[in-house]
This record gives structure tokens, sequence and C-alpha cells, in this order.
């Protein structure tokens, strides 16, 4: 009953501290620290024995690494594998490198030493995954580094347990640790054999029983069961569930048991990190809080200057590293569970273990600071050193290729969007240029033989490059904000009659955008919703001028605001510019339709439908404002100038009428 009456008044606390730091916009891991600090042994008192919690904190642990295990994916490491083993070995390496060298200036012992640098070396994938995602800069050049060594750092956790009890001499000579060495292997290959035989045989037994109790409970055997198998062979509960979750993961049935074990990993894992609150002292803080403080800084300079620099030497320009260095700057939730594991072996000693406590607390309190000061340190950086200083290693990619095209299409970024433009555009064979920051993917299309150029479009000498006095249109497909207005800036100054098209996530950051000199925007949430709504309408079977006239009536109301941006900021010299509520079509005249064959003289399009001829191409000849004795042909592609009523009309005109129609 006291246990129970000790969790009701922690998930107490808990509420209201995660409210409290949420509406100050902190992660929720610091409002489960609070919680714990307050209702531990050392502040209020509420919790007297914080033993009863911490078995269950464990707990949460093992359901923690189980849930990694399954959501780690072989494909997914190897499709950014680059940016995972180097970018993360030479940051895991470089820090700990650093840290152990300080420890040792500071006289603290080599082993310890050591062990400070591997908790150092963690970042909490759990905080700076939820900030990137509420920024939508998770698929930005920086989200995508900072996602990479993430997963590197939670790959690492298992061999820094291992290597743990070794530095703290619980295991002493060369035969234990070879006995530790074998053993995680034997486990390893176990777990191998499970994964592609047992452990599918088992979950579609049990699946096919269609009892989502018996699954649960089925995950949770397997998960728990190999976590305390790989503690009977002397290796830690986390390793077995690690195993356990990446077995599984390989099987047709890890979304659904990632699914299912979530909310129990959610509530176990906010116990953790309220136990690890508990544990925490404020007096050692208050009788050396000159000497934290100091630790603090040191921590979040070394951590930032080491990962920046790691993210430097694997090529990447200047912005991504600085941005993902500002992210990776905290100490993590792993390292919680490693200072236990040290404070067990003797690496930490209780004073030691408090201190580290409260600079690792403080890490993560500040990092939304960290993240808000990164952009303006990163400008700042960008705007004063050297070109050379900012780019990225070219070495990586070889020599760049020497351009000569114009009225071509250039491309910001080669993600999916990028990826889908260069697509059509090579179909139509419409010549383009491609600029990226990442040098393994410029590497992997350079051989395909596509005309990608390494480096930041955002920089002049960039954009010179790619011909941008001579480009027809910029098409900036980064997710990235910041770095798509930059882009914008320094594209318009170049080149003033460019027409650029912009790709944003939110329909808010459209207006900075305008500002700038974009003359479209797309922004995904507004798009994504009428291609639903459009979807939706053809399960109701309405026809397609029907679900079309929707979309017009949307895009009217939706884009009205944008267009009067447009209007007032667009730098570009457009008709549309200076015409409110008037935009410009291109239709193709097919075979059959009504106005194939026919005169302009009859004025058939302007009579039926008010919009008005301002040029037709055919074949590779442009003729601005025809005269009436033009006589239309199918394949004809004619530019029309009308409201987006006018241009709907407009589009019948130039589609094949059946037999019924023509005869009427």
């Amino acid at each position: 009953m006291e246990s129970l009456f000790d969790l009701e008044i922690l998930f107490g606390l808990a509420i209201l501290t995660v409210i409290f730091v949420r509406r100050m916009r902190f992660p929720s891991i610091v409002g489960f620290l609070l919680a714990g600090i307050l209702g531990g042994p050392h502040a209020l008192g509420l919790v007297i024995d914080p033993k009863r919690v911490e078995q269950l904190a464990e707990i949460g642990v093992v359901l923690l690494l189980f849930t990694i295990g399954i959501e780690f994916s072989l494909k997914e490491l190897m499709r950014i594998k680059q940016i995972v083993f180097l970018g993360g070995g030479l940051q895991i390496t470089l820090t700990i490198l650093a840290t152990t060298g300080l420890g040792v200036l500071l006289h603290y012992p080599m082993n310890t030493s050591i062990f400070f640098g591997f908790l150092v070396a963690l970042s909490s994938t759990a905080i700076i995954l939820k900030l990137l995602i509420d920024s939508g800069e998770i698929d930005s050049p920086h989200g995508k580094v900072t996602l990479g060594i993430l997963i590197f750092q939670d790959l690492c956790v298992v061999p820094l347990m291992l290597f743990t009890p070794i530095l703290g001499h619980t295991v002493k000579d060369i035969q234990s640790i070879s006995e530790i060495a074998l053993k995680a292997l034997v486990v390893v290959l176990v777990a191998h054999v499970a994964s592609r035989y047992l452990i599918p045989w088992i979950l579609g037994l049990v699946a096919r029983s269609r009892s989502r109790e018996l699954f649960l409970l089925t995950i949770l055997f397997i998960g728990i069961g190999t976590a305390w198998l790989t503690s009977q062979a002397g290796l830690s509960l986390a390793l077995g569930a690690f195993i356990a979750g990446l077995a599984i993961s390989e099987s047709d049935y890890s979304q659904q048991v990632l699914g299912d074990i979530m909310p129990f990993r959610d509530a176990f894992m906010s116990l953790f990190f309220i136990s690890i609150g508990m544990l925490f002292d404020p007096v050692p803080l208050l009788l050396h809080l000159p000497f934290i403080a100091g630790l603090i800084a040191t921590i979040l300079m070394l951590k930032i200057l080491v990962s920046g620099l790691a993210i430097r030497i694997i090529g990447l320009p200047l912005r991504a590293s600085l941005l993902s260095a500002f992210a990776l700057a905290q100490i993590g939730e792993f390292s919680f569970v490693l200072s236990q594991e040290g404070l067990k072996d003797g690496l930490l000693s209780p004073l030691n273990y408090q201190i580290f406590l409260a600079a690792s607390i403080a890490t993560m309190i500040m990092t939304p600071l960290s993240l808000w000061i990164a952009e303006p340190v990163t400008v700042y950086a960008l705007r004063n050193l050297p070109a050379w200083l900012t780019r990225g290693r070219r070495s990586l990619v070889g020599k760049e290729k020497k351009f000569t095209m114009s009225n071509h299409v250039i491309i910001a970024g080669f993600g999916l969007n990028g990826q889908n433009i260069v697509k059509i555009l090579k179909y139509q064979s419409i010549p383009y240029v491609i600029i990226d920051t990442n040098p393994f993917t410029v590497q992997a299309e350079r051989k395909k033989g596509e005309p990608i150029i390494f480096g930041d479009a955002s920089q002049p000498e960039i954009l010179d490059y790619a011909r941008i006095r001579y480009a027809r249109i910029l098409v900036i497909a980064v997710s990235d904000n910041a770095a798509s207005r930059r882009i914008v800036s320094t594209a318009r100054s170049q080149n003033s009659t460019l027409h650029i098209i912009a790709r944003t996530r939110y329909l808010a950051e459209s207006g900075d955008l305008y500002r700038l000199g974009v003359n479209e925007v797309v922004p995904e949430e507004f798009e994504a919703s009428i291609e639903i709504l459009s979807r939706i309408l053809k399960q109701f079977l309405f026809t397609g001028d029907d679900i079309e006239r929707c979309v017009v009536e949307i895009r009217k109301d939706g884009y009205e605001m944008l267009r009067s941006l447009h209007r007032t900021f667009n730098h570009a010299s457009t008709v549309t510019g200076y015409l409110p509520g008037v935009e410009i079509g291109t239709f193709r005249i097919k075979e059959g339709s009504p106005v194939d064959r026919e005169s302009l003289g009859d004025g058939r399009i302007k009579r039926e439908s008010g919009a008005t001829v301002l040029a037709i191409k055919r074949g590779d000849e442009i003729t601005a404002n025809p005269s009436p004795s033009w006589t239309l042909e199918t394949g004809d592609v004619v530019l029309l100038l009308g409201t987006p009523e006018q241009l709907l009309g407009a589009g019948a005109l130039f589609e094949p009428q059946d037999e019924n129609a023509r005869n009427a």
C-alpha cells in the first residue's frame, strides 16, 4: 500500500511539473526530474524510501532499450551509414578523448576520466527528437545529421555498459574480459537465430489466436525474459532488453509490438526520470555552486566544439555542423543509466555522482535555449568567416563539373521532393542543376551522371557555379525555413527576374518568403489538406469537374492572404503581381477539342470562358500576343490570363469532346 501511495504522490507531482515546464516550452523530461527532486528525501520528503520507486524505474530502462531495439532499422541505418558511422564514431571518440584529457589535467584517475568521457559523449535522443519534430526540422540537413549521430550514440550504449565494469576493475583480468565478450557474442548469435526462426513463429502462432492480451503478454515475456537471461549470464538487463527488441524488429509484427508496448514504456520511463530526480541532493549543489557552474559551461562548450569538428571532418558545410553541434550539447538520458553503473563499480564517488546529476539536469534544461541561440550564432559565423571555411569538404565529392547551360532549373535540396522534380524534368528534357549539402548524396548521384553541385545554396559562389544569372527557375526544396529565407535573399540579389518557387511546411511561413521575393510558395500542410479532400470527394463519386471546382474555391480563399503579400512584396516583374485575383494558366490543345483547328478571330476562348490569350507555344517557338488570324492546332500550348474561375472554364475547351457533345 505504501508503494502505491508513493506512486500516487509522484505521478501527481509529475502532472503539475510537466504542465508547468511545457508552458515554459521545456521538454517533459525536465518536469519528471523536477517532480523527483521535489518529492524525494532531499527536498519535501514526500517519498521516504526511494528504493521501491527505483525498482520500478529499472523496468523503465529495460522497456526503453527494448523499444529502441524494436525501432532500430538496419535498412534505415544503411541508408545514412556514412553519417551514422563516420559522424557518430568521430563524435563519440573525440568527446571521450577530450573529456579524458580534461579529467587527467584535473588529477582524476585515468579510468575515472575515461568514464567521464562515456557520460559526456551521449546526448538526449528523447529531448532532441521531440524539439526537432516540433520545429519541423527533422528532415533538414542538420536534422538528418543529428539523427544519424543520435542513432550511433544509442548503439554505443551497449558496448559502453560492457566496458564500465572493466574500467571499475570489477573485471580484473584478460580471462574475465574475454568471458564477457564471448558471452555477449553468444547472446547476439542466439538473438540472430531467434529473430530469423523462433520469434516469428511464436508471434505468428499468438497472432492467429486474435487475442491482444495474449500478444501483449508474449511480448513482455520475450523482452523481460531475454533481459533476465542476459543478467544471469553476467551481462546487464538493459543489454538483454535491447537484443530482444532487435530480434523482434526483424519480424513482420514489429510495428504492432511497438504500438502495444509504447504506453508501458512511456509510463515506466517517466518513473525512471522521477527516480533520478529523487536521488539528487541540492546540498552539494549549494556547496559547490561555482564548480558546478563551470562544469556546465565546460560540458556545453566542449560538446559544441567537438561535435561541430566531427561533423566538419566528414565534410558537411559549416551551417549544418554548427546547428547539429548545438543540438547535441546536452547530457543524455542513457548517461544516467551509465552513471548508476559507474556508482556501483566505484568509478563515481557519491559526491561526484551528485555533481554529475546537477550538471546533467542543467544541460537538459538549457537545450531549448541552446537551439534558440544556434541560428543567430550560425548566421554570424557565415557572414564573418571566409567562404573557404564555411563550405563543406569537396575532397569527398571530387572536382566540380563546369556547367554552361542556360534557361535551366536550379533545385536546392535533393530530398524526396527534389528527386521527384528531377524525374519529371529529366523526362521532359528540361535542363537542371541540383545543389545539396550532403557530400555522400552528391558523391552517389554524381556517379549516376546527375548534374549536382556540393554546397550550401545560400552561398553566392555556389549559386554562381549553378549559373544563377542564366537560370529560369529556382526551386527551393529544403526542409529548413531559415535556410530557405537565406537562399531566397541571396538568389534574388543575383537575379532580379528569376522565378523562385519555394516549398514550406506551414502556411504561416509563406509571408516571410514572399517578402524576400519568392514568386510562388507551396505550403505542404495546405496542399496536403486539398489532396485529402479530393480523395474524399472521389469516394463519394463526385465528378472531376466538381472536385476541381471545390479545389479552386479552397485555393481562392486559402491563398488570398498570400496573393496580397505577393502583390506587395514580390520583386519579380510578373503580370499577376499587378492584377489582383488574376492568374496565368497553360493549356495544351488536344485532338477533338472545341478549339482545335479554330482561328483566334472566332473569339471562342474569350466568349465562353472570359480568359485572354497571352501567348502560344508551337514546337520550340513562342509567339506572344498572337494575331486574330492565328489558327490553333493539336499540340499547341496556350498561355491564358484570367481569374481562377475563368481558367477552370477554359480548361474544358482544350479537352476532347464525345460524339454526343459534338452533335449537340
